[in-house]
Formats: C-alpha cells, sequence, structure tokens
C-alpha cells in the first residue's frame, strides 16, 4: 500500500495523463540508442567484468561472477566417483527439467529413444515457468519469418549467429501450431483466431500469450505430456560433472542427490543441457526475477569439458522489475504491461523514453533518468524507480483488459494493496536473462562430440541483446532441435570408458595459470546468509 507521500507523487501522473492519451512519444534515434547504452548499461562498462585466465574462452572478458565459478575446482574427487557403478544407463541424457529439457525429451523419446531427465529441483523449476508476456511466430498473414528475423537480429545489434537466428524464426510458426496441438491454451478471438500483440523491438504483432502467465502455461502442458509418454524424471539431482569417455566423447554426467548428498553416474550415448540460466548470480548485486536454481551450472560444466562460450558477457537487464513494494523487489513486471499501453514517467509524471524500446536501450533510459538526471521515485525502502503508468491499459482498452490481460499481475499487487487498474506502478531494471551461453550450431551441438545444448544456457542465438518472446520461443525451437537430432543418431553411438581425466586437467591448467581458489563450482543454490 502506498504512503501518504507516494499518493502526492501520483498526482502528478493523473495531471498529465490527459496530454499523453493517444500521443506517441518519438523513438530514439539509432545514435541516441547507442549513446544510452554506452553511458547508462551494466554491460558497456569495464565495472563489474574481468578476463578469463584459463580454457577456451582465456583472454575474454566475463562477469566477475561467472568468472569466478569458472575459475573454480570441481566439486567432486575423480578418484572417489566409481565409474563402473552405473546407476542411469540412457540413450539421451537431459540435464534440467525446464521447458528447453521437456521439449528435448519429447522428440527424443517420439524417435524411440530411452530418456532420462535430471533436475536439480522439481520437474518445471526453471525460469520457463516464471515467463509471463507471451512467445514471438510469425504466422499471420501480414507477417513473416523474414520480418522476424530483421527484428531478431535488429534487436541484438546485428550480432547474433545469422543461422541460429534464421532457425528460430523459420521454426515458430510450427513451435506454435506444435504447443496448441499438445493443448497450450494461448489467448484467442472468438472464432479461434489467436490474439497477438506487440513486443519491444518488434515490427508485427506476432506476441502469442495465454493471458501474463504464458510459461506456465507451456510448462503445464508439456510436463504432462512428458510424465504420460512415461519418461523417466529424477528431481532433485543436479548434474555436476559431464562425463567423457575415452575418445573425447560427452558420455553421461555425474549426478549428486541433493537430499544423501550421493554421487549417481548417469550414462548416456547423448547429452542435451538444458540447465537454464544465471540470474541468481545478482550480477553487479541487481535484484534478479530469476527462479531459485538459476546459477549458471551449465555453462561451468560445459566449459569445464572444452564447450566454447559465447556472448557471455552480454545479460539482460529487464526494464521492468518490481521496485515497490518490498515483498516482491526484483520480481518481473512484463512488457505485456507496456505492450497494452503502460508508459515509464518519471518522479514529475513526464514520459522520458518510448514505451517499447528494446529491452536493453528501455532498461539503459530508466537507468539514466534515476542515476544520472535524478528523476527517479524514491520509494519507501530507501530505493528508486519510475512510473508505470498502469491505468492508462484500460482508458486505452477499455475498463477490465487488465483483469482479463493480465490477471496474475493484478492479483500480485492486490496483495500489497495496491490496484494496479487505479493506480501506476513502481519499477526498475531487474536481472533477468542471459543472452549469451554455451555456442551451438542449428541443431543445438557444441564442439564437444555428443553434447548439445538448448534454451537459456545456449549462445549465439539472440546476440547482444534478446526480444521479448523469442526466449520461450528458442527454448521450443532448439529444444526440440536438439532432441530430434540426437534422438536420431543414438543408434550410432558407442559409448567407450567412461573418464573424468578432464577435472585434473582443468584444475592443471588453473595451477599453471596461477589461479589460486578454494571456491568449488557449480554453485548448484545461491547463499543468502550473511556471515558475520
Amino acid at each position: 500500500m502506498y504512503r501518504e507521500e507516494e499518493r502526492e507523487l501520483i498526482k502528478r501522473v493523473e495531471a498529465t495523463r490527459p496530454q499523453r492519451v493517444g500521443i506517441d512519444f518519438p523513438r530514439m534515434s539509432p545514435e541516441e540508442k547507442i549513446d544510452v547504452l554506452n553511458e547508462n548499461h551494466p554491460d558497456y562498462s569495464d565495472k563489474g567484468f574481468r578476463t578469463l585466465r584459463c580454457g577456451v574462452n582465456r583472454g575474454e572478458r566475463v562477469p566477475q561472477e561467472l568468472a569466478d565459478l569458472i575459475e573454480a575446482r570441481s566439486r567432486i574427487d575423480a578418484e572417489n566417483v566409481d565409474l563402473e557403478m552405473i546407476d542411469y544407463d540412457v540413450d539421451v541424457l537431459i540435464i534440467g527439467g525446464g521447458g528447453a529439457g521437456a521439449a528435448a525429451a519429447l522428440e527424443a523419446n517420439e524417435r524411440g529413444a530411452k530418456v532420462l531427465i535430471t533436475t536439480k529441483l522439481r520437474f518445471g523449476d526453471a525460469n520457463t515457468i516464471m515467463a509471463e508476456g507471451g512467445i514471438q511466430a510469425a504466422d499471420k498473414s501480414d507477417d513473416s519469418p523474414a520480418r522476424h528475423y530483421l527484428d531478431v537480429m535488429g534487436g541484438g545489434h546485428y550480432t547474433n549467429v545469422p543461422e541460429l537466428a534464421a532457425a528460430l524464426v523459420k521454426d515458430a510458426p510450427g513451435a506454435i501450431k506444435w504447443l496448441n496441438d499438445l493443448g497450450v491454451m494461448f489467448d484467442k478471438e472468438d472464432d479461434g483466431t489467436m490474439v497477438t500483440t506487440h513486443g519491444g523491438g518488434t515490427s508485427r504483432k506476432r506476441m502469442h500469450a495465454a493471458a501474463d502467465y504464458s510459461g506456465a502455461e507451456i510448462m503445464r502442458v508439456i510436463r504432462d505430456e512428458v510424465r504420460n509418454k512415461g519418461i523417466e524424471v529424477v528431481e532433485f539431482s543436479p548434474a555436476v560433472e559431464i562425463l567423457l569417455d575415452t575418445e573425447g566423447k560427452a558420455a553421461g554426467a555425474v549426478l549428486c542427490d541433493i537430499e544423501t548428498g550421493r554421487y549417481l553416474v548417469a550414462r548416456a550415448k547423448t547429452v542435451i543441457m538444458a540447465t537454464g540460466g544465471a540470474g541468481r548470480l545478482h550480477y553487479q548485486g541487481f535484484p534478479t526475477s530469476n527462479h531459485y536454481g538459476a546459477t549458471a551450472d551449465g555453462l561451468i560444466m560445459g566449459y569445464r569439458v572444452g564447450a566454447e562460450l559465447a556472448f557471455a558477457d552480454t545479460i539482460q537487464y529487464h526494464p521492468t522489475g518490481v521496485a515497490y513494494p518490498a515483498q516482491i523487489f526484483g520480481a518481473l513486471v512484463t512488457e505485456k504491461v507496456r505492450s497494452l499501453g503502460a508508459t515509464p514517467l518519471n518522479i514529475d509524471g513526464e514520459q522520458f523514453v518510448y514505451h517499447l524500446e528494446t529491452r536493453d536501450v528501455e532498461a539503459s533510459a530508466i537507468i539514466r533518468e534515476c542515476k544520472v538526471k535524478e528523476k527517479g521515485v524514491p520509494t519507501p525502502t530507501g530505493g528508486h524507480g519510475v512510473w508505470l503508468d498502469t491505468p492508462l491499459i484500460e482508458i486505452l482498452n477499455g475498463e477490465g483488459t487488465i483483469e482479463k490481460r493480465l490477471p496474475a499481475m493484478l492479483r500480485m499487487y492486490l496483495k500489497f494493496g495496491i490496484d494496479m487498474r487505479k493506480e501506476p506502478i513502481l519499477v526498475y531494471p531487474t536481472l533477468h536473462y542471459q543472452n549469451g551461453g554455451l555456442l551451438i550450431d542449428e541443431n543445438g551441438r557444441t564442439k564437444i562430440e555428443n553434447l548439445y545444448v538448448a534454451g537459456e544456457c545456449a549462445g549465439g542465438i539472440h546476440g547482444k541483446n534478446r526480444l521479448m518472446g523469442n526466449s520461450l520461443l528458442d527454448i521450443i525451437v532448439f529444444g526440440r532441435r536438439a532432441g530430434i537430432h540426437a534422438g536420431s543418431r543414438y543408434r550410432d553411438i558407442e559409448v567407450k570408458e567412461l573418464t573424468l581425466d578432464h577435472i585434473e586437467s582443468y584444475h592443471k591448467e588453473l595451477a599453471e595459470n596461477k589461479v589460486e581458489t578454494e571456491r568449488v563450482s557449480p554453485l548448484l543454490l545461491p547463499s543468502y546468509t550473511h556471515e558475520s
């Protein structure tokens, strides 16, 4: 509930609202975008980064927190893991139980492979289930994959791997049909036509959604399908090291039973890494919208066996995380709020940026307004943010729009006495997405034979910045592609003797490069305790 101080400031928002209705704030020029990014975006500063001292990306910069985990020792002593005691023996091992892992499992299973999903927490505890706004696909008559491709490349500042961006957009209409046929309840008109909206940086309305819980709806359906197909899922058993065979091919993983602390050996002909993002590393001290287990495990394990990182120094700070109330600080305020017409305003009730710039530009403009221009709105907890004029949604689209299109967001704020239909909300950028990851090809393969990557721990698809709706899309597109490819090859693969020799080699490289550390990785779970 807002205090009297915030209610007085809200009067400024209400005073400027009549003159803002129906008037589009001008978009930034290309030069203005470059300036606001260079001066304000966390990725465009040397603060918070350092260069790696070992591994295949030696000499390249990554966030400090990620570098600490990359340049750490393994959690396990290879001599204490009995590789002849096989606990699981499968054709396709999928590490991660989010959307990418589930999509990969379904496609591999469809091709006759014996599939095992192993996941750190519960099946479905992932950033997928927390995604709100929607999934992009050019499946309307006024749109095309070519237009979608140009938007994807432009959003990524033309740094994306072109082949990956092309695969993303070409498969998008089929991905929507696949999900719809499985039973995902997308928003539709009375005649069955799918409702689509704009997202930041899109030239067409191609955002398909299920209210404002799109990821939860997608995960509900594909998780149920995995269970219906009888695919084995092992919960609370994160992977801690990838296994190689004596020919250097990926051949499974060492798992850790969180409950007992026992290490388990999973042998596999192919491995699909789908461990998700890194938000819980809290780069540069930012809050995060990510789930509890998002600690970059896949990047660490893949890098340790020689898989290459791509764009690991680019992070997406979603422009609109919750700035107040404190109980949900950093939680995501979906871009759909802005796509329906809510505009960002400073303390004087003035709009200072077009409401649907690409996420990196929008976030940078908000940071500049608060930190440089000092026109942010103070929060009761000592922070700052900007207003999102959510009542404008009802004015532009009709009464009841927020309850119909943003029901979860409405309920979240009502719990704290804020009615976003009548009052604006306070937002500030939150650490949201790992733009980069392990470099893949169009089928999700890395340079390590039989090691695939899909979802947020894959790198190259989005370049330096991702557009709204392309994350739910890429988990489906590349999850399916990896599952299809791995599921089509397993009969021709022979696994040689298992080995963890890469651990000793990596530890030796750390020593040779004078990296002295007591840290171990992957982190698995973040710590929020305060040491005295």
